[in-house]
């Protein structure tokens, strides 16, 4: 499936029609701001193009996970006024998602205008359309036109992102930034420019096993960080001390170290590591170590070592592609962040290609200064990682075809 298969924003006559766009307003808030509004800005360009053609802007998202029910804190208000700042023009905001009231507004709401519909996970019709079919037909009658420009939830089979596309034949279209996402990650995995080499990280082995499977039979290098490295060492016999592992996937991790044999991916475990008594800012007294002798009872990995970084900078700096999701290490404590931001910092100088997903991977760039030197952050970690091990997404095989 390509995105390019499917009708695009720009195939759609928007002048005078309500654009009802699909948007990832979910973003981090405290204490009712919001603390990075990177998904907002990300939205700008398919939300300026509609007003380009004259068109009206209807915008609908889901924050946090109300559970169906109206709850105040969740409320998408504080996005309506940021993104009112950034277009730097009104954005009407409604207190629901639909109904009369809704309609009313929708009716009222000129070409050129920007409104954004409340949380539509107030509504158990969002996550579960099909208990409640009325909700994605009433979504439905406030637009004339339907775009998801939403990749974060693409990978979902809601109301919003994959029902209501029915309810616009030959009207529902990939945005801007959906696109765009698209066509960063399937350059990586249809038509890499080689050496292709894949970074993750992250805690769990579970729930990125099928994306190194995926990955290994379409990258050249694999490198493997963060807990879910300790899970690979327990499949060899390696002693992890008090470092969390996932016992029920050892032997799975025992299985993709042997695919590395039969495979053209070379997969590279770290070969030293920083290893501490407790996970925490109160205790930044560290030890390295070699993977080889193994972690003492009572420490913990906590980071990759100078060897592997090192090791690993080699291997990027010869990459032509570079796809990375997941930390390194517990990069939220600074004694224990060197491994994540290091790579951070090479990504931002590699000549490559360079990819990068995932809310913690994307906030140690952030940390690192060096955003701007990324080829491509994408808004959608976990549907970046879907993309890669099924080849599609939900939401966009829900499209209409050009």
């Amino acid at each position: 499936m390509r995105v390019k298969d499917k009708l695009s924003i720009r195939d759609l006559n928007l002048k005078d029609k309500k654009a009802l766009i699909r948007v990832d307003f979910n973003v981090p808030l405290e204490k009712g701001l919001i603390t990075d509004d990177s998904r907002i800005q990300a939205s700008l360009p398919t939300i300026q193009y509609v007003l380009d053609q004259e068109g009206a802007v209807i915008l609908m998202s889901h924050l946090g996970r109300p559970k169906g029910l109206f709850d105040s804190k969740f409320s998408l208000a504080p996005c309506a006024k940021r993104l009112s700042e950034l277009l730097n023009k009104p954005v009407k905001m409604a207190a629901d998602c639909c109904g009369l009231d809704v309609e009313q507004m929708v009716r009222q709401l000129k070409s050129g205008e920007v409104l954004l519909l409340e949380n539509l996970r107030f509504h158990k019709g969002e996550e579960r359309p099909d208990d409640e079919p009325n909700f994605t037909s009433a979504l439905s009658e406030l637009g004339d036109v339907y775009i998801n420009d939403a990749f974060g939830t693409a990978h979902r089979a809601h109301a919003s992102t994959t029902k209501i596309a029915k309810f616009f034949p030959n009207r529902a279209a990939a945005g801007l930034l959906l696109e765009k996402e698209i066509s960063y990650l399937g350059c990586a995995l249809t038509n890499p420019k080689r050496p292709f080499c894949a970074v993750l990280g992250g805690a769990k082995i579970s729930t990125k096993f099928k994306v190194i499977e995926a990955l290994q039979s379409k990258a050249d290098v694999l490198l493997i960080g963060g807990a879910m490295a300790f899970t690979f060492f327990k499949s060899e016999g390696i002693p992890i001390g008090d470092s969390l592992y996932e016992s029920e996937f050892v032997a799975v991790a025992r299985e993709l170290l042997g695919v590395e044999t039969q495979s053209r991916c070379r997969l590279l475990l770290p070969i030293d590591l920083v290893i501490a008594k407790k996970m925490d800012e109160s205790f930044t007294e560290t030890r390295i170590i070699s993977v080889k002798e193994g972690i003492p009872d009572g420490y913990q990995g906590v980071d990759i070592g100078p060897d592997t970084i090192k090791l690993y900078q080699e291997e990027l700096n010869r990459a032509a592609t570079i796809f990375w999701n997941g930390p390194l290490g517990v990069f939220e404590v600074p004694a224990f962040s060197k491994g994540t931001q290091t790579i951070a910092q090479t990504l931002a100088v590699v000549n490559a290609i360079t990819i990068v997903g995932g809310g913690d991977s994307l906030a140690a760039i952030e940390q690192a200064g060096v955003s701007k030197q990324i080829n491509h952050l994408s808004t959608g970690g976990g549907a970046s990682l879907e993309y890669i091990e099924f080849g599609q997404l939900p939401g966009i095989e829900a499209l209409s075809d050009k």
